[in-house]
């Protein structure tokens, strides 16, 4: 039995999230027509669709991907990021992608995340909070906040837990792009695949065989890979509150400003 339902009702200027339950196996596939970017409206969306997986007793696994065949997810909303014009606004926009992050971790299935293309700022989080992910050869990624004038500090703390402090380091200072299989030895992705085609065989395959896997064993699986992160909720709002005052600043202000004109 298939089950379809649609998160919400976005038109596709805005945006949309699907949710899809078959054989065991539940799908949250979000779109953005700027490089599957992710507003705040999208991101909690995206974020009540994973829970709401968590919480279906016929999804026993679930599949995080996004639509298209351009990039996997070009980060936060640019057009948002700039229009903020109040801390506590940029407090409120950089806490959108902990509500994800946080609704991956504590959903109690393994969640698998499929990336098929190139992977930007605030999207490492999310890759990084998946329990498994399969990408492709052109998945190249970067954290480009220090480009921007702000720093990674919401997602850095699911990226150094996932990879470790020495990697996520490198990712935050050298904010340009990583090749795919840098990545994989340093744990952001599970395994590199050679082309699309290949990675939707392989996601598919460890899905089925994951559904079929005793659910218990899972869960508690899921809370021994994901101990000691009760406090998250509350360090990821302070470090969002750091990223809501610098992004108002006059340095970032110009280096937006410059972002825009390239």
């Amino acid at each position: 039995m298939t089950k379809n339902v649609d998160a919400a009702a976005s038109v596709p200027e805005t945006g949309r999230v699907h949710l899809s339950v078959a054989d065991g196996i539940g799908t949250v596939e979000f779109f953005h027509p700027k490089g599957n970017s992710l507003p705040s409206a999208l991101l909690r969306e995206l974020a009540a669709a994973i829970t709401t997986l968590g919480h279906d007793p016929a999804a026993r696994v679930i599949v995080l991907r996004s639509a298209g065949t351009g990039a996997f997810c070009a980060g936060a909303s640019f057009d948002e990021f700039t229009a903020l014009s109040e801390p506590s606004q940029g407090k409120e926009f950089f806490l959108g992608f902990s509500m994800v992050i946080l609704a991956m971790i504590r959903a109690p299935k393994f969640v698998i995340t499929r990336v098929h293309g190139r992977a930007a700022g605030g999207a490492l989080g999310v890759i990084a909070a998946s329990d498994y992910s399969f990408a492709t050869e052109s998945a190249h990624a970067k954290l480009s906040e220090l480009q921007v004038g702000i720093g990674p500090f919401v997602v850095g703390v699911v990226l150094e837990r996932k990879l470790g402090l020495a990697p996520f380091m490198n990712l935050a200072v050298h904010a340009d792009w990583h090749d795919p299989l840098w990545l994989e030895r340093h744990g952001l992705y599970s395994q590199v695949c050679e082309h699309v085609t290949a990675l939707d065989a392989i996601v598919q395959g460890h899905a089925a065989r994951l559904a079929g896997y005793n659910p218990e064993a899972m869960a508690e699986m899921k809370r021994v890979f994901w101990r000691n992160t009760d406090d998250w909720e509350s360090v990821m709002a302070e470090r969002a509150a750091m990223s809501g005052r610098m992004v108002l600043s006059d340095f970032t202000r110009d280096a937006l400003a410059r972002f825009r004109t390239r």
